[in-house]
C-alpha cells in the first residue's frame, strides 16, 4: 500500500518546475498589467451586464472603477498541493471600498457591482495578447457570484488547458453585524409583509469578506508540512473519484483544507504522522465525529469555548457548521443535509475498504470511480430549459431558484418513492463553459437536473401495491389523495383493512420499470413537466434482451414446471438397476442467466396432433442439459470407456421407461438421450458416482487423474450451476445483468474468447465485492456498467480474480489459489509466448482456473476485450449522466465496428438459427469483395407451410435438435485454418464473422515449403473460406493484408 501511495503521489502531484512557475508568474503579471491599464474613475453602469443586474433584482449599481486593493495568488497553488489533471490557480482580487456604498449589502447590489467589476476586467483582458481566451464561471455553482477564467496565450504540455481563476474578495467591505443570520437583506423576501431572514444571502457576502482570511488560516495550520500537503492531495484524489460528494452542496478542495486545518488546530493530526494515517484520521472524523452535531469552531488565540448561545443560531440554520475564528461566518453554509449524509457514508465506506480490501483498498479508494452512473441504481435527468416556473418567484432571493428547485424535486420523489428509496440525490450543476452571464441568468437552466436513486431493497422497489393511510384517518387520506390524484384508490386488503393505495400493475419481467412509472407520474403531476423532458436511465438496453416484443424470461415459469414434472417422473422409475437419486439442471436457462431462455415449442407436446397456428414455428429446438445421479453401487466397471457405455445403457433404459410409463418421446445417439416434454427438450447426462467421490478429494491427489474427463466437466458444471443458482436467489437483479453482459460479449464477437460461465463469474464478483460502493447493484444498467469497468480496469496481468460465492474459501485456499496463479504466470514467462490463461478466475470448485479460462482469452484477446470494455464503459457513462437520449447512441453499445478485423464474412441472415435475434444487420462498404455466395435451400430456420403437412409424427421428425449452422461453420473454419487466422463470432445472433490473421509466411517461403504458390495468398484463403461455408456465406471481404513472417 505505501509503495502504491508513493507512486500515486508522484503521478498526481504537480511538479513546480521552473517552466510552470514562469507560466503562472507571467499570466498573473499579464492580468495585473491589464488591470493597471483600466482607466481610473471609469464610469461603470448596469449596461455592462444589464441582463445579470435585471435578473438578480439590483438597483443603484453605478460606480467609478478603482484599482483593486491587492492581487494575490492563493488556493492550492500557494500551499503547493495542486492535483493533476485539473490545474488552475486562484487569483484573489480585493475589491476597493471606493466602489461600494455602506448599504450595498442590500438587495444584491454587492453581487451586481461585483459582476460589473469583473465585466470591465474581462473586456480589457480580451484585448491582451498574453491571454488566449477569457470565460465566465461561477464560485461553487452560485450564479450570482461569477468569476473569470483566464487562459494564457502560451501553453505548456505538462499542464494542458491551464487557466487562472480570477476571484473577487471583499475584505472589510461591510459591517459584519449587518450580515448576521437573523437579518433580512433582500427586501423583496417577505411572508405576509413580514421580512424573512436571509442567512444564505448574508453568508454569500460574508464568504467574500472572509475568503482571504480563511486562506491565511489554512496556510498557517498546514503550510510547510509535507505530510499535510500529501494528505490533502490524497483526500482530493479520493473526493474527485466520488462525483456525488464533490460538488456545490457538499465537498470541494477548500472545505477539505478547512477540515484538515481544524484537525491540525486541535492537535488531532500532526506532522509526525504519515500521509495515509492523516487520511484515515480525517475520514474517521468526517464519518463519525460527534463534534458535527454541535459544529466545528476555530478558536482565536487565548479564546475559550464558544458559548452555546452563539453556536445555536448556526446549528438551527445550517445542517453543517464550520465557523471561522471570529465566529461570524459559517464556511460550510452551502453543504446540504443530504450532501453531508452522503459524505459521511462515503467516508465510512472508505474506512471499510482500508480494513477489508486487498492492499489496504488502494484500488477501491483511489482508482475506482464512484460517480453517479455507477453508484446509483436509477438515474434520471430533467430537461428544464426555458421552464419559467423554476424562477417564477425570482432568480435569487435568500437562496437561488435552482437550489430551491433541487429541494422541491427531492421532496416530491421522497414522498413518491416512500420506503422504496434509501437515498435520493438531486443536483443541478448550472455552470457551463462559454456562458454569457452579462445577458442574464436564464441561461443557467441549459444543463439538465440530475437525480440519483439508491433503492432500499429490490423487494420494495418492485412492489406492485403501496398501502397508504386508513380510510378512517380522514386528514391523512385527504393528503394522500391530493398527492396521488387519480392514481389513489380505496382498497380492501386480505386482512380486512380498508386503506388508500396506489397500484402499479406490471408483468414480472417489467417490474424494474415501476420506479420509472412512479417518478414520471409524480413529476408530471406536480411540476407540470412533460414526459419527453424526463429521461429515466432504466430500460434503454432492454431491446437487446427482447424476443420480438416480449422478454423470453417470461417463459421461465413453464420451463421450471416442466423440469419439476420430469424430476418426479425420473424418481418414480422402478425398472432400472439403480434408482435416480438426484436431478440437477445445469443449463443457464434454469438459473435465469440465458440471454434467450427457450420458449415452449408447440411441436414438442406429450400427446396430440400438430397445433394449428398462424405463428411461424422454429424448425429447430435447443436441448437443455440436466444432470442426474444414480444410487451408489460397487459394480461399476473401472475402465473409462466401459463407464461411458454403461451410462448410455442406463440413459437408454431411462428413456424407454419414460416412454412406456408416460408416453414421452425420447431420442438417443451414441452420446446423448433427449427427452421431449411440455414444449422443451431435456438432454440427460449421468454423473458417475465414483467420479464424484474422487473429484471431491484434494486436487493434488493422483486418484483424480483416474476420473473421466466427462465426469470432471459435469461435476464442475454442476458445482457452478448450484453456486450461481444460490447467488441468483440472493440478488434478483443478478440474472438480467448477466444477460446484458453476455449479449455485449457476443455482439462484439467475443463468443469464442469468453464462455458463458466466465461471464457469470465476472458479474458475480461485482455483486459479492461491492466495495467501494454501498451495496451490490440493484439495476440492470448500473450492474452492466460495473461489469464493463471491472473488465477494463482490473489488473489481469498481476492479479487473480477470486469469486467466493458461499464464503467457502479459507486462508489456506486463498494461498493455494495464489500459488497456482504464480505457477501459471511463471510457466507463461518461460514459454515467452502469448499467455493462454490471461484471465485467472478462481472459485471454490476451481482453484487453478482450469474450468473456464484455461485456454482463452489469451493475452492478445484479453487486450482487445479490455479495450472494447473501456470504450463501452465510457460511452455508457456519458449516456447516463449527460443530456443524451438518442436510441442510436444506446445501440452503439452493442454495435461492433467491422473495420477492426482483417477480413469479414457476412452470412445469409435467413439461414441463421434465430434470425429474429440479430440486433443490427451487418453491411460492409469497404475492403475487397473476394467471394459471394447464394443461400442454400436445404435449411430454413422457420417451418414453411408445406413442412407442417403430414401426420403428427412426420412433422415432429422434421424438428432439428441442437442444430446450429453457425457453430458448425465456425468449427469447420477452426479445423481447417486454425494456424492461419483467428475466428471472431457472435453465438447469440450475429450475421457477421470477423477474421484476424495469425502468422503468414511469405510467398517465396510458402512455395519452398508447401510447393503451392497460391497456398499462402490471403485472397485465396478467403475464397476457400467461402467454399467451406457454401450456402451459408453471403459475402467475404478482405480488409487488411497479413504481416509477413520470414
Amino acid at each position: 500500500m505505501d509503495l502504491k501511495v508513493r507512486e500515486l503521489l508522484k503521478e498526481v502531484r504537480l511538479n513546480y518546475s521552473p517552466a510552470f512557475t514562469k507560466l503562472v508568474d507571467d499570466t498573473v503579471t499579464a492580468i495585473k498589467d491589464t488591470i493597471d491599464k483600466i482607466p481610473e474613475d471609469l464610469l461603470v453602469t448596469a449596461d455592462e451586464a444589464s441582463g445579470f443586474v435585471r435578473d438578480i433584482g439590483a438597483d443603484k449599481v453605478e460606480f467609478k472603477f478603482k484599482k483593486p486593493k491587492s492581487i494575490n495568488a492563493g488556493g492550492s497553488y500557494a500551499m503547493q498541493c495542486m492535483v493533476k489533471p485539473d490545474i488552475n490557480v486562484d487569483l484573489f482580487i480585493q475589491l476597493p471600498t471606493e466602489c461600494f456604498h455602506e448599504k450595498d449589502y442590500l438587495n444584491h447590489r454587492y453581487h451586481a457591482k461585483r459582476c460589473l467589476y469583473l465585466c470591465i476586467i474581462k473586456k480589457y483582458l480580451k484585448l491582451s495578447s498574453l491571454v488566449r481566451k477569457v470565460e465566465w464561471s461561477t464560485l461553487q455553482n452560485e450564479a450570482r457570484k461569477p468569476l473569470l477564467l483566464a487562459y494564457p496565450a502560451m501553453e505548456l504540455v505538462e499542464v494542458p488547458e491551464f487557466f487562472v481563476r480570477i476571484i473577487p474578495t471583499a475584505k472589510s467591505l461591510f459591517d459584519i453585524k449587518k450580515l448576521n443570520l437573523k437579518r433580512n437583506n433582500v427586501r423583496a423576501l417577505n411572508h405576509g409583509g413580514i421580512p424573512q431572514a436571509t442567512p444564505k444571502y448574508n453568508s454569500s457576502i460574508l464568504e467574500d469578506m472572509f475568503l482571504e482570511d480563511s486562506e491565511e488560516l489554512n496556510r498557517k495550520n498546514l503550510s510547510g508540512k509535507k505530510e499535510f500537503g500529501e494528505a490533502s492531495i490524497l483526500l482530493k484524489v479520493w473526493a474527485r473519484q466520488r462525483s456525488s460528494i464533490y460538488g456545490h452542496d457538499c465537498l470541494n478542495g477548500f472545505i477539505l483544507s478547512v477540515i484538515l486545518s481544524y484537525l491540525a488546530s486541535q492537535n488531532k493530526i500532526n506532522a509526525s504522522m504519515k500521509a495515509m494515517e492523516i487520511f484515515r484520521v480525517t475520514l474517521s472524523f468526517i464519518a463519525s465525529s460527534e463534534l458535527w452535531s454541535r459544529g466545528l469552531y476555530f478558536k482565536q488565540e487565548g479564546q475559550k469555548a464558544i458559548p452555546k448561545e452563539e453556536r445555536m443560531p448556526y446549528k438551527d440554520t445550517f445542517p453543517v457548521v464550520i465557523c471561522n475564528p471570529s465566529a461570524a461566518f459559517n464556511l460550510a453554509f452551502r453543504i446540504s443535509r443530504i450532501g453531508f449524509i452522503e459524505l459521511q457514508d462515503e467516508a465510512a465506506l472508505t474506512l471499510t475498504c482500508l480494513e477489508k480490501c486487498r492492499d489496504g483498498g488502494f484500488e477501491e479508494i483511489f482508482m475506482t470511480k464512484v460517480d453517479y452512473a455507477s453508484k446509483y441504481d436509477y438515474c434520471m435527468r430533467l430537461n428544464l430549459k426555458g421552464k419559467s416556473e423554476v424562477h417564477a418567484s425570482g432568480f435569487c432571493m435568500d437562496d437561488e431558484c435552482w437550489r430551491l428547485y433541487e429541494q422541491k424535486v427531492h421532496t416530491l420523489l421522497n414522498q413518491g418513492f416512500s420506503d422504496r428509496a434509501k437515498m435520493i440525490r438531486v443536483t443541478w450543476r448550472n455552470t457551463f463553459s462559454g456562458c454569457s452571464i452579462e445577458n442574464g441568468l436564464s441561461i443557467f437552466d441549459r444543463e439538465p437536473l440530475l437525480v440519483g436513486v439508491s433503492v432500499s431493497s429490490l423487494e420494495k422497489a418492485f412492489r406492485v401495491v403501496d398501502i397508504g393511510p386508513d380510510a378512517e384517518n380522514k386528514n391523512e387520506a385527504l393528503k394522500f389523495r391530493m398527492f396521488w390524484g387519480e392514481k389513489a384508490e380505496l382498497r380492501r386488503f386480505k386482512d380486512g383493512k380498508i386503506a388508500e393505495s396506489t397500484v402499479w400493475e406490471s408483468e414480472q419481467w417489467t417490474r424494474h420499470l415501476i420506479l420509472k412509472r412512479i417518478s414520471e407520474y409524480v413529476l408530471v403531476r406536480h411540476l407540470s413537466v412533460t414526459k419527453e423532458n424526463i429521461v429515466h436511465v432504466v430500460d434503454q438496453l432492454d431491446f437487446s434482451l427482447l424476443h420480438g416484443v416480449n422478454d423470453p424470461v417470461s417463459f421461465s415459469g413453464s420451463l421450471l414446471g416442466a423440469l419439476e414434472v420430469l424430476t418426479k417422473r425420473l424418481g418414480l422409475i422402478q425398472d432400472i438397476p439403480l434408482k435416480v437419486s438426484s436431478v440437477q439442471p445445469i443449463d443457464p436457462a434454469f438459473r435465469f442467466t440465458s440471454v434467450f431462455p427457450p420458449e415452449p415449442h408447440p411441436l414438442v407436446i406429450d400427446k396430440g396432433d400438430v397445433p394449428r397456428t398462424h405463428k411461424l414455428l422454429s424448425s429447430r429446438i435447443q436441448p437443455l442439459e440436466v444432470m442426474i445421479q444414480l444410487e451408489g453401487s460397487g459394480n461399476w466397471p473401472m475402465d473409462d470407456l466401459a463407464i461411458e457405455k454403461t451410462k448410455i445403457a442406463f440413459l437408454l433404459k431411462i428413456g424407454e421407461s419414460l416412454q412406456n410409463s408416460w408416453g414421452m418421446k425420447c431420442t438417443a445417439t451414441e452420446d446423448d438421450v433427449d427427452v421431449f416434454m411440455s414444449g422443451y427438450v431435456f438432454r440427460l447426462r449421468i454423473l458417475h458416482e465414483r467420479g464424484l467421490s474422487l473429484v471431491k478429494r484434494e486436487i493434488g491427489s493422483d486418484q483424480v487423474k483416474q476420473v473421466t474427463s466427462a465426469d470432471k466437466k459435469l461435476f464442475v458444471r454442476s458445482q457452478h450451476s448450484s453456486m450461481i443458482n444460490g447467488l441468483q436467489g440472493r440478488y434478483l437483479i443478478y440474472a438480467p445483468v448477466v444477460r446484458l453482459a453476455k449479449r455485449w460479449v457476443a455482439s462484439h464477437l467475443f463468443s469464442a474468447c469468453l464462455v458463458e460461465e466466465a461471464v457469470e463469474l465476472l458479474v458475480a464478483y461485482i455483486f459479492l465485492k461491492s466495495l467501494p460502493f454501498n451495496n451490490a447493484p440493484c439495476s440492470r444498467i448500473t450492474g452492466f456498467l460495473r461489469f464493463l469497468r471491472l473488465l477494463s480496469e482490473y489488473d489481469w496481468t498481476f492479479s487473480t480474480l477470486i469469486v467466493d460465492i458461499n464464503d467457502d474459501l479459507s486462508i489456506n485456499d486463498v494461498k493455494e489459489i495464489s500459488d497456482n496463479f504464480m505457477l501459471s504466470r511463471k510457466a507463461s514467462e518461460e514459454k515467452k509466448q502469448n499467455v493462454s490463461a490471461a484471465m485467472f478466475l478462481a472459485t471454490a470448485y476451481d482453484k487453478a482456473s482450469e474450468a473456464w479460462t484455461r485456454f482463452s482469452p489469451n493475452s492478445s484477446d484479453l487486450k482487445r476485450l479490455v479495450a472494447y470494455a473501456r470504450s463501452s464503459a465510457n460511452l455508457l457513462t456519458k449516456l447516463i449522466s449527460q443530456e443524451q437520449n438518442d436510441s442510436y447512441k444506446w445501440e452503439c453499445l452493442f454495435r461492433t465496428p467491422l473495420n477492426n478485423y482483417d477480413a469479414v464474412i457476412l452470412l445469409h441472415r435467413d439461414k441463421l438459427p434465430y434470425p429474429q435475434r440479430i440486433l443490427f444487420p451487418s453491411e460492409l462498404n469497404q475492403g475487397k469483395h473476394v467471394a459471394r455466395g447464394n443461400a442454400s435451400k436445404s435449411f430454413h430456420p422457420l417451418m414453411l407451410p408445406r413442412d407442417l403437412k403430414g401426420s403428427s409424427e412426420e412433422v415432429k421428425k422434421k424438428l432439428l435438435v441442437d442444430f446450429d449452422p453457425l457453430r458448425c461453420f465456425v468449427e469447420d473454419l477452426e479445423n481447417e485454418f486454425s494456424s492461419t487466422f483467428k475466428v471472431w463470432y457472435d453465438s447469440l445472433g450475429g450475421d457477421a464473422v470477423g477474421i484476424t490473421w495469425k502468422s503468414f509466411s511469405s510467398k517465396k517461403r510458402g512455395r519452398e515449403e508447401a510447393g503451392e504458390e497460391g497456398k499462402e495468398d490471403p485472397v485465396d484463403v478467403l475464397k476457400a473460406v467461402g467454399e467451406v461455408g457454401k450456402g451459408f456465406v453471403r459475402s467475404v471481404y478482405f480488409l487488411k493484408a497479413p504481416r509477413l513472417m520470414n
